[in-house]
C-alpha cells in the first residue's frame, strides 16, 4: 500500500439528503489518500437515540460491506454513536472505525481526562456506555451538551459554535477535562473555533473532530497493513436473513 492511493469511505447511517456534504470530505483528502461518501437509503433522518441507531445498523452494515466490494480500504461510520461498529466489523475484514470510539482514545492519549461536547442532554448515557467499553470510564470527565438537534447544527452556526465554547469552558474549569471531543459528527468543521474560544480564555486544551482524526487514523492503518482481529470480530455464520436480502456478507463464511 505504500505506493497507491488509499480509499476510505465515510457511510453517513442517515437517510436526509445532502446533511454530509461531501465538498467537506473531499477537504480532508491529501496525497495518497481519497475519501469517498455513500449513505444508508432506509432509516431514521438523523440519530438522536438508541432507537434511531438500531434503525440504521443493517444499512450501515450494508454500506460496509459494499465498500469492501468495491475496492474501498477503510470505512468510517459517520455517527457519534459508532452504530454498526461491531457487526459491520465481522462482517467485513477492511478497516471499520467509529468516531466516538477513535475520537475518545485519542482524547486519552492527549490528555488525562476528557469531556465529550454533545448536542442532547439525552446522549449521556450512550457514551459513558461506549467509554465502559472501550476501557475509558476513569478517563471520562463529563459528557456536556449544547441542547441543539443535529438537524438544526447549521440554522444558526454562530449559536452553535458560542455554545460550544461555553460547555467547553466549563467541562475545563468545573469537570477536569484535558481534552475535548465532540460528540456529534454534524460539528464537523467547528474544532477552530472552539480552540480559538478556548484560547481566548487562557484555556490550551486539544479540542478533536472526529471525523478528521477517523480518516487519518483510518489511513495509518492501512498503511500499516492492520485492521481489527478476526478473533475478536469472527464472521457471523450462514443462516437464513429473513428480510434482509440486501445483505450479502462476503464469502468465505465461517462455519455454521
Amino acid at each position: 500500500m505504500q505506493d497507491s492511493v488509499v480509499e476510505i469511505r465515510v457511510v453517513s447511517p442517515i437517510v436526509t439528503k445532502g446533511f454530509r456534504k461531501v465538498a467537506d470530505l473531499r477537504a480532508l483528502e491529501y496525497p495518497g489518500i481519497k475519501v469517498s461518501h455513500s449513505q444508508i437509503t432506509a432509516g431514521p433522518g438523523s440519530i438522536e437515540s438508541e432507537f434511531e441507531a438500531a434503525l440504521s445498523v443493517p444499512g450501515t452494515i450494508a454500506e460496509a460491506i459494499k465498500a469492501q466490494n468495491e475496492g474501498v480500504h477503510a470505512v468510517i461510520i459517520d455517527c457519534m454513536g459508532d452504530p454498526g461498529l461491531r457487526p459491520s466489523r465481522e462482517a467485513v475484514t477492511i478497516p471499520v472505525l467509529g468516531p466516538c470510539e477513535t475520537g475518545m482514545h485519542l482524547a486519552a492519549m492527549l490528555g488525562h481526562r476528557f469531556s465529550v461536547l454533545t448536542i442532547m442532554r439525552r446522549l449521556r448515557a450512550s457514551f459513558e456506555n461506549t467509554a465502559a467499553v472501550a476501557g475509558l470510564s476513569t478517563k471520562l470527565a463529563s459528557v456536556r451538551s449544547v441542547d441543539i438537534p443535529v438537524l438544526e447544527l447549521e440554522e444558526d452556526l454562530d449559536r452553535t459554535k458560542t455554545m460550544l465554547i461555553k460547555e467547553g469552558i466549563r467541562a475545563v474549569e468545573e469537570d477536569g477535562a484535558e481534552a475535548l471531543v465532540f460528540g456529534c459528527t454534524g460539528l464537523m468543521g467547528c474544532a477552530f473555533a472552539l480552540r480559538e474560544g478556548l484560547l481566548a480564555h487562557g484555556i490550551d486544551v486539544p479540542v478533536i473532530d472526529p471525523i478528521p482524526a477517523a480518516v487519518s487514523v483510518a489511513a495509518a492503518l492501512v498503511r500499516s497493513n492492520l485492521a481489527h482481529s478476526k478473533l475478536t470480530f469472527p464472521q457471523p455464520p450462514k443462516k437464513q436473513l429473513l428480510g434482509y436480502d440486501y445483505i450479502h456478507l462476503p464469502m468465505p463464511l465461517a462455519a455454521e
